[in-house]
């Protein structure tokens, strides 16, 4: 079994074939002085190993893995799949994918081909196994990453939907199975055979819809275990497989998708400059990139939630990423800061990409460790500086496993559903498509600027998870009976369950329950609801006494109609109609509690919610530019990082013994620790 290595790897993505001249040497020798230990290679140039139909180039690669590993540096190797040569393309149109039936997707960028096709799957195989045949017994290669950011789009081929029509029957029998499940008998969809089932294009029924993404889902999880079943053919014991994921790709569940593999690793992009600054002034949203230091530790949560243990970082900023009118690198000392927030939550490797910023294509402002003169600049300098900084931290900051205030129930499908239909609605007054984790979002940071440290867990991951004291569950709208009682145990064993809006209010096909909402929770919250708003504009939310709360608090975009039935009332809104209702309460169940948000809660209202839902004392320092963690090391050490988001140097004073992981300095308990501007600190606590 694959075993993660014992210090954190760092490197970058290496593309010796894009340079324009000839510097191997060069590049090699620069990545060894910055201490790198890791490159990634071969993934984005299928037509470079085959330039045409049946004849291959493979030596090319040969001359980077002898130089990286007699430098010591390893090598993860790519295979080439999402990507396709344009012979391909020309020789084989039928491969290229759908989004909408008969209308394929045009060439010219990447990821544009139905990977079920059998066609693209015998030219994948045959390149799959030419390349990782030729390297795999390289002793620089340390793993193989397959395919590429998998799940950008959902096929609507004529044999995916074949497919997807014999797995409903393989699920629901007969269509009168599938009518009654689906409530078909709405708007005269009911179907008389299989043959009448609708292609998706036109789709208006949110049952139907559920069930096609998690198809479309399952679709990506059986492309990559395949690609991962041929690697093992040929890779060593001592060898990983892995993919690097793209968190908000429409068709991964990443749960399901890292089952199969050795590792799970991801792509977190952030957004720079002020967007990390501590207090957080950020008004931006979320999207591939997320903005907010909060966001970006959430990012290291996903990651280590899809397997529930310490991950790797394929890709992450070297320069500005994005596209030409969004160059924006960091601060001094933001990239240190960002790998070390990444690794106290679980990162085992830290890869940018890329090394060296291209010339050309698409991604030319897609900036590298190297600038486009290819000679070192203050990005190198300062990742040179933090690859001997891992490197005298050593064994001690591999692997961690991350300490865990609050637990957070992240659900796929619930997200998938609330696209179908969103709960909520843009300033504008469009769906917000992103309902599910602007709900999510709110509880998550809330934890965040309390000082906790969160853990995520998918609903199948709860009976295997350790879970901490509070489990905060928002949105969870697709929730099956079996999840939902499990929640309900969690609270009765004596745990705090918190719930947020929309959790429950739908059963795992995304039909509204005919329970008493919230379903099966209800007489746990002691309270109920039956009516609900949307919000214009924010309400002023007064909290009661056990809940104090500022004048800034508000609930945001939505309102439960709550009616408490012995449960005690935390918070109010400040309205003459919505002040009616509580919005938030709290009651006794079995040895816990179970406590219900009715709204959105805006960052004050959060913050004060998490820090009165979890214990004082593991709050972390008061300092508003401030973050503490702490982290377990393989061994058992205890490991702390402080980091200062901010231009104003502070000091920190701890309750316990630490020493400096990278200088050796020793503070005692109450001594000043002090931080400079965007400045961390990685500290073993001592007995």
């Amino acid at each position: 079994m694959f075993e993660l290595p014992g210090r954190v790897l760092f490197g970058a993505a290496y593309y010796h074939e894009y340079q324009p001249y000839e510097r191997l040497k060069d590049d090699l020798d620069l990545m060894a002085e910055a201490r790198f230990t890791v490159i990634r290679v071969g993934e984005s140039v299928w037509s470079t190993w085959e330039p045409e139909n049946g004849r291959f180039d493979l030596d090319w690669l040969q001359p980077v893995l002898d130089g990286a590993g007699e430098r010591g540096i390893g090598v993860i190797l790519g295979t080439p799949t999402y990507a396709v040569p344009p012979w391909l393309a020309r020789q084989y149109p039928e491969i290229a994918a759908e989004r909408r039936t008969g209308e394929r997707v045009p060439w010219g960028a990447r990821q544009e081909v139905d990977y079920t096709h059998p066609a693209f799957r015998f030219h994948a195989e045959r390149i799959i196994r030419k390349v990782v045949g030729r390297y795999a017994a390289h002793p620089a290669v340390i793993g193989f990453q397959v395919d590429n950011e998998p799940g950008l789009e959902l096929f609507h081929n004529h044999g995916v939907f074949q497919r997807f029509t014999d797995q409903l029957r393989e699920t629901y029998g007969d269509v009168e199975t599938l009518n009654r499940e689906w409530g078909l008998v709405y708007w005269s969809h009911r179907l008389s055979t299989w043959a009448d089932l609708w292609t998706p294009d036109g789709n208006a029924q949110p049952q139907y819809d559920l069930a096609w993404r998690r198809f479309q889902a399952r679709l990506t999880t059986e492309f990559i275990a395949w690609q991962a079943d041929i690697v093992r053919e040929y890779a060593r014991p001592d060898q990983f497989v892995t993919t690097c994921i793209s968190y908000d790709r429409p068709t991964v569940e990443d749960d399901e998708l890292t089952r199969k593999l050795d590792v799970t690793a991801g792509n977190p992009y952030y957004t720079m400059q002020d967007a990390l600054a501590l207090p957080d002034e950020n008004r931006q949203g979320q999207s591939w990139t997320t903005n907010g230091t909060w966001a970006l530790y959430q990012s290291a949560d996903r990651m280590y939630a899809s397997r529930q243990e310490p991950f790797l970082v394929t890709e992450t900023d070297a320069q500005a990423i994005g596209f030409p009118w969004n160059n924006r690198p960091a601060y001094d000392g933001q990239w240190r800061q960002a790998a070390w927030a990444l690794i106290s939550r679980g990162a085992s490797m830290i890869e940018y990409w890329h090394w060296h910023t291209l010339h050309f294509g698409t991604e030319t402002y897609w900036g590298g460790v190297l600038p486009h003169n290819g000679r070192p600049g203050r990005v190198y300098r300062e990742l040179a500086a933090l690859g001997a900084e891992l490197e005298t931290a050593g064994d001690l900051v591999s692997s961690l496993t991350p300490d865990a205030d609050v637990a957070f129930l992240y659900s796929n499908p619930s997200k998938w559903a609330l696209q179908a239909q969103p709960a909520l609605a843009t300033p504008d007054g469009g769906p917000d498509r992103r309902s599910y984790q602007t709900v999510f979002d709110a509880f998550y940071r809330g934890a965040f600027d309390a000082g906790l440290q969160s853990r995520l867990v998918h609903p199948g991951q709860l009976d295997g998870t350790d879970l901490p004291p509070v489990l905060v569950v928002p949105a969870f709208y697709a929730a099956d009976d079996a999840t939902l009682d499990r929640l309900l145990a969690y609270a009765e064993a004596g745990g705090h369950l918190v719930l947020g809006p929309r959790t429950a209010y739908a059963d795992h096909e995304a039909r509204a329950r005919t329970e008493e909402q919230p379903a099966r929770l209800a007489e746990a919250a002691g309270v109920t609801y039956d009516e609900f708003s949307n919000l214009g504009t924010g309400l002023a939310v007064q909290g009661a006494d056990s809940l104090p709360l500022s004048g800034e608090a508000r609930g945001l975009h939505w309102v439960d109609g709550l009616r408490a039935r012995g449960a005690d009332t935390l918070a109010t809104y400040d309205h003459p109609h919505f002040g009616r209702w509580p919005a938030a309460t709290t009651h006794a169940h079995g040895e816990g509690r179970v406590t219900y948000v009715g709204t959105v809660p805006d960052p004050e209202f959060a913050r004060a919610l998490l820090h009165w839902a979890t214990p004082a004392d593991l709050t972390g320092p008061a300092h508003p530019s401030v973050t503490s963690t702490r982290a377990t090391a393989r061994d058992g050490r205890r490991v702390r990082f402080l980091h200062n988001w901010s231009w104003e140097p502070v000091e920190v004073a701890l309750p316990t013994p630490v020493r400096d992981a990278l200088t050796g300095t020793s503070y005692a308990p109450d001594e000043a620790v002090p931080l400079g501007a965007w400045d961390v600190k990685v500290l073993q606590e001592e007995s």
